[in-house]
C-alpha cells in the first residue's frame, strides 16, 4: 500500500483536490510512501493536505511531490501550466528509505509549490546511512527535528 494523490492534470485536464488528512499508517517495502503526483499541462489545485503519524520501513520514495510527472522514456516537453500544489503538511513521519533520496519535492518552475510544511520528520536510509532531500521550486517551512533537510538555496 502507498498513500498517493494523483495522477492530477493528466491529458491537460483540470483537477481539484482539497481538505485531505491521512492520520496514522504503517508502510513497508513499498515503492512510494506519501505522494502527490501531477502532470505538466494540467490545471487546478491540490491543497490543504495533511500526512501525519506515519511509519515507514524500507520505502523507496518515502515523501514525494512530483509536479512534473512524465511516464515516457524520454523527458516530456516542459509546459507552462500545472496543477498548483499548496498548503501540504508532513508531520510526525519516521522510518527508513530504500533509496538515498528520502524526500523529493519536485515542483513546477511556473507554478512552484507553496506552503509546504515539514514537522518532526526523520527518515534514514536503510542500513543507517544518511539519506538526503531534493527540493526544487518550493516555498518550504521546516520545523524542528527534520532529517533529511532540503538544501538551502
Amino acid at each position: 500500500m502507498e498513500l498517493s494523490i494523483g495522477s492530477l492534470g493528466s491529458g491537460n485536464s483540470k483537477a481539484y483536490v482539497s481538505d485531505v488528512t491521512v492520520d496514522g499508517a504503517k508502510l513497508s517495502g513499498t515503492t512510494n510512501g506519501v505522494r502527490i503526483k501531477t502532470w505538466q499541462g494540467g490545471s487546478g489545485t491540490a491543497s490543504n493536505i495533511i500526512f501525519q503519524n506515519i511509519e515507514m520501513n524500507n520505502v523507496r520514495n518515502p515523501i514525494i511531490i512530483d509536479q512534473n510527472y512524465c511516464d515516457r522514456h524520454k523527458p516530456c516537453k516542459e509546459q507552462r501550466s500545472a496543477v498548483q500544489v499548496k498548503n501540504v503538511a508532513y508531520k510526525n513521519i519516521k522510518g527508513t528509505s530504500a533509496s538515498e533520496v528520502a524526500i523529493k519535492i519536485n515542483c513546477s518552475k511556473n507554478h512552484p509549490c507553496q506552503g509546504i510544511v515539514l514537522q518532526n520528520v526523520n527518515i534514514q536510509e536503510q542500513g543507517d546511512r544518511a539519506a538526503k532531500a531534493i527540493c526544487n521550486n518550493v516555498k518550504l517551512s521546516e520545523g524542528e527535528d527534520i532529517f533529511p533537510q532540503c538544501p538551502r538555496p
